[in-house]
C-alpha cells in the first residue's frame, strides 16, 4: 500500500513540470555535479531524498524513511529503493535538469511517470 501511494506522490509531480524546459542528463559526471551536497526535494508530499557519489540513496516520505542503492547505466539512473521497509522494485530512469534548480525523473528509460524535484 505504501509503494502505491509513493508511486503516486512521485508521479503527480510531472504535470506542472512537463510545461517546463527540461534537458536530458545522460553523463554521471554531470549528474553527481548537480546533486552533491543537496536534497531533492518535493514539498508537496513531503518527499527528502539524497543521490549519494557512493551509490547510496537516504530520505524520508510522509514519516517513512527511504533508503536505497543506485548505479549509472547507458545514460540512466538505475535504483532500487525500500520505503518504510517497503521494496521498491530496481528501475532504470532518464534524468532531466531545468538549470541546477530541478531534476526530473521518468521510469522505465523515459517511457514511464515522471516526478519532478527541487534541489536544495
Amino acid at each position: 500500500m505504501r509503494y502505491a501511494i509513493l508511486c503516486l506522490t512521485l508521479a503527480t509531480g510531472a504535470t506542472a513540470a512537463a510545461a517546463q524546459s527540461y534537458v536530458p542528463v545522460k553523463d554521471q559526471a554531470v549528474f553527481l555535479s548537480l546533486v552533491e551536497g543537496k536534497e531533492l526535494r518535493n514539498f508537496l508530499y513531503g518527499v527528502r531524498l539524497e543521490v549519494l557519489p557512493n551509490g547510496q540513496i537516504a530520505g524520508s516520505a510522509i514519516g517513512w524513511e527511504i533508503d536505497g542503492s543506485w548505479a549509472w547505466q547507458d545514460g540512466y539512473f538505475c535504483r532500487e529503493m525500500r520505503w518504510g521497509g517497503d521494496p521498491i522494485p530496481y528501475n532504470c530512469q532518464l534524468v532531466e535538469a531545468r538549470g541546477a534548480e530541478r531534476l526530473r525523473f521518468t521510469v522505465d528509460r523515459g517511457r514511464g511517470n515522471s516526478a519532478s524535484f527541487r534541489l536544495q
